[in-house]
């Protein structure tokens, strides 16, 4: 056992990186990836198991991935030239992290009384995503705007067809 210890160690101190703990290294490497770093290390010495580091530096790096893949999706409008309708182009992934920025991109104000929400470049993943497009139909209809919804690819329509009817407005 000691024996099968002993190449254990010599492998890891083998195969490490040590310049990665430099401190010029560390101020070049994303602070999120740093912070995964460090929150599994301090897992593992803490509690001295693998096994939770490895799970909290997993966690901590599937929140970091979800914000950041929550910032990809956008939103774009373009305004026909007779002021009749306004499309909205929605592009990324469209689930719960997401859902707040996308309430906030629409323009609730603008005076356009058609508006059509084009989601051929987005997919929703999850009812939150469901939810945030009812809520962004909802402010337009307290505006007396009507809104169409086109473009919704099949794996979108599953949860959207199955959870829209448990809210507000439906299209």
């Amino acid at each position: 056992m000691a024996a099968l210890v002993a190449v254990m160690i010599m492998v890891s101190v083998g195969t490490f990186d040590w310049r990665s703990l430099s401190p010029g290294t560390l101020t070049r490497v994303p602070g999120s990836e740093t912070a995964v770093m460090v929150v599994t290390v301090a897992v593992v010495v803490a509690t001295r198991n693998l096994a939770l580091g490895v799970l909290a530096g997993t966690l901590l790096a599937m929140v970091f991935f979800a914000r950041r893949v929550a910032q990809l999706a956008e939103v774009s409008s373009v305004l026909d030239p007779e002021g009749g309708m306004r499309v909205y182009a929605v592009t990324g992934e469209l689930f719960c992290v997401s859902t707040n920025e996308l309430v906030r991109a629409f323009d609730y104000t603008d005076p356009t009384p058609d508006v059509t929400i084009d989601l051929t470049d987005a997919h929703i993943w999850n009812t939150s995503a469901v939810a945030a497009l009812e809520t962004v139909k909802a402010k337009f209809a307290e505006r007396g705007v009507t809104v169409e919804r086109v473009g919704l690819n099949q794996p979108s329509s599953e949860p959207h067809d199955r959870t829209r009817g448990r809210f507000a407005t439906s299209s």
